[in-house]
Protein backbone atom coordinates (compact mmCIF):
# COMPACT_ATOMS: atom_id res chain seq x y z
CA UNK A 1 0.00 0.00 0.00
CA UNK A 2 1.23 3.62 -0.70
CA UNK A 3 0.45 6.40 0.74
CA UNK A 4 1.12 9.90 -1.06
CA UNK A 5 0.23 13.37 0.36
CA UNK A 6 -0.93 16.46 -1.45
CA UNK A 7 -1.95 19.96 0.25
CA UNK A 8 -4.34 22.59 -1.10
CA UNK A 9 -4.38 26.17 0.61
CA UNK A 10 -7.93 26.43 0.93
CA UNK A 11 -9.51 29.77 2.23
CA UNK A 12 -9.64 28.67 5.06
CA UNK A 13 -6.26 26.93 6.04
CA UNK A 14 -4.07 24.32 4.34
CA UNK A 15 -5.49 20.80 4.06
CA UNK A 16 -3.49 17.87 3.55
CA UNK A 17 -5.20 15.43 1.46
CA UNK A 18 -3.85 11.70 1.77
CA UNK A 19 -3.96 9.05 -0.85
CA UNK A 20 -3.88 5.30 -0.14
CA UNK A 21 -2.95 4.02 -3.43
CA UNK A 22 -6.27 4.81 -6.39
CA UNK A 23 -8.28 6.21 -3.08
CA UNK A 24 -8.54 9.27 -0.94
CA UNK A 25 -8.18 7.77 2.60
CA UNK A 26 -7.63 11.28 4.61
CA UNK A 27 -8.60 14.98 4.28
CA UNK A 28 -7.68 16.94 7.27
CA UNK A 29 -7.23 20.64 8.29
CA UNK A 30 -3.33 20.97 9.24
CA UNK A 31 -1.08 23.81 10.80
CA UNK A 32 2.01 23.12 7.94
CA UNK A 33 3.00 20.46 5.32
CA UNK A 34 5.28 18.10 7.63
CA UNK A 35 5.48 15.33 4.50
CA UNK A 36 6.45 16.09 1.46
CA UNK A 37 3.87 16.28 -1.54
CA UNK A 38 4.07 13.28 -3.98
CA UNK A 39 1.01 13.77 -6.30
CA UNK A 40 0.02 11.23 -7.96
CA UNK A 41 -3.57 11.40 -10.64
CA UNK A 42 -5.66 11.04 -7.97
CA UNK A 43 -4.15 13.52 -5.91
CA UNK A 44 -4.39 16.19 -8.40
CA UNK A 45 -8.38 14.94 -9.00
CA UNK A 46 -8.53 15.35 -5.29
CA UNK A 47 -7.29 18.77 -5.58
CA UNK A 48 -9.12 20.37 -8.19
CA UNK A 49 -12.47 19.01 -6.77
CA UNK A 50 -11.61 20.56 -3.60
CA UNK A 51 -10.55 23.67 -5.65
CA UNK A 52 -13.77 23.66 -7.27
CA UNK A 53 -15.69 23.19 -4.04
CA UNK A 54 -13.92 26.54 -2.56
CA UNK A 55 -14.93 28.40 -5.52
CA UNK A 56 -19.01 27.07 -5.09
CA UNK A 57 -18.91 25.23 -8.20
CA UNK A 58 -18.85 21.52 -6.92
CA UNK A 59 -21.89 20.73 -4.78
CA UNK A 60 -20.84 16.59 -4.49
CA UNK A 61 -17.00 15.31 -4.55
CA UNK A 62 -16.55 12.30 -7.05
CA UNK A 63 -13.58 10.75 -5.58
CA UNK A 64 -12.49 6.89 -4.64
CA UNK A 65 -12.86 6.96 -1.24
CA UNK A 66 -11.85 4.74 1.65
CA UNK A 67 -13.43 4.33 5.47
CA UNK A 68 -12.41 1.95 8.07
CA UNK A 69 -14.44 1.36 10.94
CA UNK A 70 -17.41 -0.32 12.70
CA UNK A 71 -20.76 -1.03 11.45
CA UNK A 72 -22.49 1.69 13.30
CA UNK A 73 -19.52 4.06 12.60
CA UNK A 74 -19.80 2.99 8.93
CA UNK A 75 -23.89 3.94 8.50
CA UNK A 76 -23.20 6.98 10.26
CA UNK A 77 -20.92 8.44 7.63
CA UNK A 78 -22.98 6.52 4.40
CA UNK A 79 -25.76 9.16 6.24
CA UNK A 80 -23.37 12.44 6.79
CA UNK A 81 -22.84 11.55 2.42
CA UNK A 82 -26.47 11.72 1.91
CA UNK A 83 -27.14 15.50 3.63
CA UNK A 84 -27.60 17.98 0.97
CA UNK A 85 -25.20 20.49 0.21
CA UNK A 86 -26.19 23.97 2.01
CA UNK A 87 -28.55 21.75 4.16
CA UNK A 88 -27.90 20.97 7.82
CA UNK A 89 -29.30 18.19 10.20
CA UNK A 90 -28.73 17.31 14.09
CA UNK A 91 -26.98 14.15 15.35
CA UNK A 92 -30.14 12.68 16.72
CA UNK A 93 -31.78 12.94 13.45
CA UNK A 94 -29.29 10.91 11.95
CA UNK A 95 -29.48 8.49 15.29
CA UNK A 96 -33.24 8.17 14.25
CA UNK A 97 -32.23 7.79 10.06
CA UNK A 98 -29.66 5.15 10.83
CA UNK A 99 -32.30 2.90 13.35
CA UNK A 100 -30.13 3.46 16.68
CA UNK A 101 -32.22 6.72 17.87
CA UNK A 102 -30.75 6.64 21.36
CA UNK A 103 -27.56 7.18 19.98
CA UNK A 104 -26.53 10.31 18.85
CA UNK A 105 -23.78 10.65 21.54
CA UNK A 106 -22.11 8.18 19.63
CA UNK A 107 -23.35 9.67 16.25
CA UNK A 108 -20.82 12.82 17.41
CA UNK A 109 -18.05 10.86 18.75
CA UNK A 110 -18.35 8.79 15.18
CA UNK A 111 -18.27 12.28 13.24
CA UNK A 112 -14.87 13.00 15.31
CA UNK A 113 -13.29 9.82 13.96
CA UNK A 114 -13.93 11.01 10.42
CA UNK A 115 -11.40 11.31 8.66
CA UNK A 116 -12.04 12.74 5.45
CA UNK A 117 -13.71 16.35 6.53
CA UNK A 118 -15.43 18.10 3.60
CA UNK A 119 -15.80 14.92 1.14
CA UNK A 120 -17.48 13.20 3.69
CA UNK A 121 -19.69 16.25 5.59
CA UNK A 122 -19.28 16.12 9.04
CA UNK A 123 -19.64 20.26 9.43
CA UNK A 124 -23.34 19.77 8.09
CA UNK A 125 -24.32 18.24 11.66
CA UNK A 126 -25.60 20.74 13.92
CA UNK A 127 -27.07 20.44 17.67
CA UNK A 128 -30.57 19.59 18.59
CA UNK A 129 -31.11 23.50 19.53
CA UNK A 130 -29.38 24.95 16.23
CA UNK A 131 -26.04 25.80 17.56
CA UNK A 132 -22.74 24.64 16.34
CA UNK A 133 -20.82 22.22 18.75
CA UNK A 134 -18.03 20.14 17.88
CA UNK A 135 -15.83 20.30 14.66
CA UNK A 136 -12.22 18.95 15.43
CA UNK A 137 -11.19 21.81 12.61
CA UNK A 138 -12.59 24.59 15.10
CA UNK A 139 -16.46 25.63 14.97
CA UNK A 140 -15.34 28.75 13.23
CA UNK A 141 -14.57 26.83 10.13
CA UNK A 142 -17.94 24.45 10.62
CA UNK A 143 -19.65 27.66 10.39
CA UNK A 144 -17.65 29.03 7.53
CA UNK A 145 -18.37 25.35 5.47
CA UNK A 146 -22.07 25.99 6.31
CA UNK A 147 -22.27 29.28 5.45
CA UNK A 148 -20.51 28.56 1.77
CA UNK A 149 -22.44 26.02 0.65
CA UNK A 150 -25.55 28.24 1.77
CA UNK A 151 -24.37 31.12 -0.22
CA UNK A 152 -23.91 28.59 -3.39
CA UNK A 153 -26.61 26.08 -2.84
CA UNK A 154 -29.30 27.69 -5.04
CA UNK A 155 -26.98 27.96 -7.71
Amino acid sequence: MNLNIAYYESLIGLIMIEAKDETIAGVSFVESAIIPENITPILQLAKKQMVEYFEGKRKEFDLPIVLEGTDFEMKVWKALTEIGYGKATTYKDIAQNIGHEKAYRAVGGTNHKNKLAIVVPCHRVIGSNGKMTGYAAGIWRKTWLIDHEKKYSSQ
